[in-house]
């Protein structure tokens, strides 16, 4: 008698993938069949994007970044309507995606890592949410507040996943960004748009980019630029060292510095197609910024901020900048620094564009008079504005058109104490992260000072906080975190 022999079944996997793509396909097939492309193509993208984020959470959020800005043109061109904003269902996706991935692998969702950068942010967040109490409208309040706390959620991930030298694709991810929305500015400023109201004199078309606005168009543009050139120049440094300690140039080693010199390239020219004067203004002095922090030595800082105030100065004097450039520029500060009571001023089509802003910062005023220390409630400007407008003015632009008498009407003297308080705080932790012994994280850094200056300067003209830009700026906050914290804790990192 033979021994009894264990009896095993063994189910082949095979019918079973191929049961498994049959349901895909036919999955596939049904969307196709059923919805509108346009809606088809969508649920295609995200289903993409959650198995890439699956895979790699970085490439998820370099294609957050990417299409969030999609916002307004989906918004306003788009044959159909997403149930949320493209920037909010990615974002979704990514977290879903986020959540899978680290299940599992057995790993926890989140590794609790403290930095500097929540204590500004989340101070500003917690004043912002205490104007809950006198909103008017709680929707447009949360739909506010929420930008904050997505924010901090932004700065939570970076430092989960971009530690060691994978920091330098949240680099990237922000300034592919900047260069897909630029390219799409260039194209409407050669007549892509065909928006008569944006008609130049020289025959070209204000770009806007996918922000249906030149202003915000540029703000997004003059947010990355300082952050593209830094890159642009450490790794163009980077290949030199290598060059000169082993006489060796691959073509790996020359593909960062040529894609970033192209890329600022792109962003400055899009800052400059925007025709906007509050991203123009902003772009100058946040290039003072810059060399100013660029040094490591306080007189060399000095030398350098001489040079090129000097040089501004001599081409200006000279007339060497084309008129309407400069013409642009002296509206641009007359409109900045003279603030009057319009209340009384005859409306002509020549000061239409200053008396409107003047009226929307005259309202903001009487909202803050109105509600001292809480303020009218996050995201409740436009809701209540017919209460504080002026006479000849009845229709809200959104915002006051200057981000801190926006502040300081939605959230009161405490919320503008506390914004303050966030940015200061912000550029101080930006001014110490100098010190990474890294040259390319150090001159990310300066870059990201350039980026903090910049919004401070435009913030004066306008919101920036729109069309998903606070997604951007939420993982730079992040790329701040993890760079501030390999300099001040002793990670460590590859030198170059």
């Amino acid at each position: 008698m033979q021994p009894d022999k264990a009896i095993s079944f063994r189910i082949s996997r095979q019918p079973l993938a191929t049961f498994a793509w049959l349901l895909i396909a036919t999955a596939c097939g049904v969307i196709v069949a059923v919805l509108p492309l346009g809606v088809a193509l969508g649920i295609f993208g995200l289903a993409a994007l959650f198995i890439v984020a699956i895979i790699t959470p970085l490439a998820a959020l370099i294609a957050l970044l990417i299409l969030a800005p999609l916002r307004t043109l989906i918004a306003t061109e788009s044959t159909f309507q997403l149930p949320l904003d493209i920037g909010q269902l990615t974002l979704g996706a990514m977290l879903l995606a986020w959540v899978i991935y680290r299940t599992a692998r057995g790993e926890r969702l989140l590794r609790p890592v403290w930095s500097p950068v929540y204590l500004p942010v989340l101070l500003f967040t917690v004043a912002a949410g205490l104007t809950a109490f006198s909103a008017t409208s709680l929707g447009s309040w949360l739909n506010e507040w929420l930008k904050w706390l997505q924010m901090l959620v932004l700065i939570a991930l970076a430092l989960t996943f971009g530690g060691g030298r994978r920091w330098e694709w949240l680099l990237f991810g922000l300034v592919l960004s900047g260069v897909a929305n630029g390219i799409i500015g260039v194209y409407e400023f050669f007549g892509g748009s065909g928006a008569d109201h944006l008609l130049l004199p020289s025959g070209n078309y204000r770009a806007f980019g996918t922000f249906g606005q030149p202003n915000p168009f540029g703000g997004f543009m003059g947010l990355i630029a300082p952050l593209a050139l830094m890159a642009a120049l450490g790794y163009t440094i980077r290949l030199w060292q290598t060059w000169r300690s082993r006489r060796i140039v691959s073509l790996e080693s020359i593909t960062a510095p040529l894609f970033y010199t192209a890329a600022s390239l792109i962003i400055v020219v899009g800052v400059g197609i925007s025709w906007s004067r509050g991203a123009w203004l902003g772009f100058a002095v946040s290039i003072l910024a810059l060399a100013f922090a660029l040094p490591r030595k306080a007189w060399q800082s000095a030398a350098l901020l001489l040079i090129v105030v000097g040089g501004s100065m001599l081409l200006w004097s000279t007339g060497r900048l084309p008129a309407t450039i400069t013409e642009r520029v002296n509206s641009a500060t007359e409109e900045l620094f003279a603030f009057d009571d319009v209340r009384a001023v005859e409306i002509t089509p020549e000061n239409y564009a200053v008396v409107e802003r003047l009226a929307h910062w005259q309202a903001a005023l009487r909202m803050a008079a109105a509600n001292p220390f809480l303020g009218v409630g996050m995201g409740n400007y436009e809701v209540v504005y017919p209460d504080y407008r002026l006479i000849n003015w009845p229709f809200p632009l959104g915002h006051a058109h200057n981000y801190y008498l926006n502040v300081l009407a939605e959230a009161g003297m405490i919320g503008l104490l506390a914004y303050s308080f966030m940015w200061g705080g912000v550029i101080w932790i930006t001014w110490r992260t100098r010190r990474h012994p890294d040259l390319l994280a150090r001159l990310t850094a300066v870059g990201l000072l350039g980026t903090w200056t910049y919004l401070s300067i435009h913030s004066l003209t306008d919101n920036l906080y729109v069309n998903n830009l606070f997604l951007h700026l939420g993982v730079m906050l992040g790329l701040l975190a993890v760079l501030h914290r390999q300099t001040w804790k002793g990670a460590p990192v590859r030198l170059s």
